[in-house]
């Protein structure tokens, strides 16, 4: 994810990875099988993806189905794979358009936020994906980790260059302020999934503009005075 030049995760997009180009027919049922898949796991999570279920939506025998990826945890991971992109596509690229510093910082989060109030609604693998495999070991759980440090890593990008551009203070903890932003997002997904809170995206939003206000307003430490080694003379009277 680290550039819209590079795959995010900064692997091969799934699709797109190892044997030579399966025929357009072959191509095309699998990203229909990723497509229906996305909305069974958004809805019941990427534990609650079945070669079956997904064989019954598709109207596909299991066999069919398992011929396009071979395992559940190859469908989990093609799944978490096509999410990323979207992803990538409807956040990070749009607002890498704008610019560099707290323009583009703050494009990156209303997309985010806009994003999150739409999956309250309908799930997010991601969000759902951290409770699922947060002590869950294997290949699905590594690769959701590796996706969200490679967001993460984004989004402090974003916070430096808005240091660099002189919009935040020079000082600012950037892990800091990451930390405090994905703390609204996650807040916005519960209050808005879980209580169905209507002003949820508007308190998300509202929390952006005070953590960036806070700390441009923060207390700055004094610059440390240079020392010598030459004592100052003492005034004869």
């Amino acid at each position: 994810m680290a550039t819209p030049m590079t795959a995010p995760g900064g692997s091969t997009p799934a699709l797109h990875r190892g044997s030579s180009p399966a025929p357009r027919k072959g191509q095309q049922t699998r990203a229909a099988i990723v497509e229906a898949a996305l909305a069974l796991a958004a809805r019941d999570g990427l534990e609650g993806l079945t070669i079956g279920a997904l064989a019954e939506r598709m109207k596909m025998s299991k066999s069919g189905v398992f011929a396009h990826f071979g395992s559940r945890e190859d469908l989990q991971i093609a799944v978490l794979k096509a999410y990323e992109r979207r992803f990538v596509d409807e956040v990070l690229l749009p607002a890498l358009k704008e610019k560099r510093g707290l323009q583009r910082l703050r494009a990156i989060f209303d997309r985010w936020i806009e994003r999150t109030a739409i999956e309250a609604a309908r799930g997010c693998i991601w969000i759902s994906g951290a409770t699922e495999y947060d002590d869950r070991p294997g290949a699905v759980r590594d690769e959701l980790v590796a996706m969200v440090r490679s967001w993460q890593r984004e989004l402090s990008r974003a916070i430096q260059q808005a240091v660099e551009t002189g919009e935040l203070p020079a000082d600012l903890d950037a892990q800091e302020l990451l930390f405090q932003l994905y703390g609204v997002i996650l807040v916005l997904h519960h209050d808005g999934r879980l209580l169905g809170s209507p002003d949820a995206l508007a308190r998300a939003r509202r929390s952006f503009d005070r953590l960036v206000e806070s700390w441009r307003r923060a207390p700055h430490p004094a610059p440390i005075e240079k020392r010598t080694n030459v004592r100052s003379k003492s005034v004869s009277r």
